[in-house]
């Protein structure tokens, strides 16, 4: 059976709202809606991001049966400038769903990144790649066996977390998250308000007042 193509519209975020989010670690994210918005914490990043820097883009979605990479091909060829191609596998890590010749494609459309719930391959030239961030949860040299089942542009569940095309992917070195795009500006206000607020607790304890102080912890008896 083909791979099904679904008609979800995504809902266009504003190039200012995309920008204030590449500002956020994820690990704010985390601290204002308490983590649940956090992926599966097993799916890490193939090449460690620059001190600073993360992968942010609005998302195209594709669901892979087992050993299936045709919905993969479908998410980058429809993908564009600065989108994140989200692959959900269901955690399956026995073939790959991508590898360094689809990864390239994606690259040279400036597609901003590519997560997988699943195994990539390829490793030493997609890890090479300093301009295009692959997260995966496992590694292996086995290749698909099939290209025709599967759904791209659907809704999905990736490592945990609904996702669907049009939401936000947020990645760095401590993990990914995915806000809902009806979400994004809400809680882009508190995020970066936190991102402040952690500037400004840095810089007290830099100037010698104590934990205790800055954080309002009652004495210890």
């Amino acid at each position: 059976m083909p791979t099904k193509v679904h008609s979800i519209q995504p809902k266009h975020i504003a190039h200012d709202v995309l920008q204030g989010w590449a500002s956020v670690p994820v690990t704010i994210l985390s601290d204002i809606t308490s983590g649940r918005l956090l992926v599966d914490a097993r799916i890490r990043p193939l090449r460690p991001f620059k001190l600073g820097q993360r992968m942010v883009g609005q998302a195209v979605t594709a669901w892979c049966e087992r050993a299936d990479f045709g919905p993969s091909l479908h998410a980058i060829d429809m993908a564009g400038k600065g989108e994140i191609v989200v692959i959900d596998a269901g955690g399956s890590i026995e073939t790959a769903y991508v590898g360094e010749l689809l990864c390239g494609v994606a690259r040279r459309k400036k597609i901003a990144g590519l997560i997988v719930n699943g195994a990539v391959r390829d490793i030493d030239t997609i890890a090479s790649w300093p301009d295009f961030p692959v997260f995966c949860l496992g590694t292996t040299a086995r290749g698909p066996l099939s290209k025709e089942r599967g759904s791209v542009n659907g809704r999905i569940v990736f490592g945990g977390i609904p996702a669907k095309p049009g939401d936000i992917v947020l990645g760095d070195n401590d993990g990914l998250a995915i806000v809902p795009a009806e979400e994004a500006e809400s809680l882009l206000a508190p995020a970066l308000e936190r991102v402040r607020l952690e500037g400004e607790w840095a810089a007290e304890l830099a100037s010698g007042r104590t934990l205790i102080d800055v954080f309002s912890v009652p004495e210890a008896i």
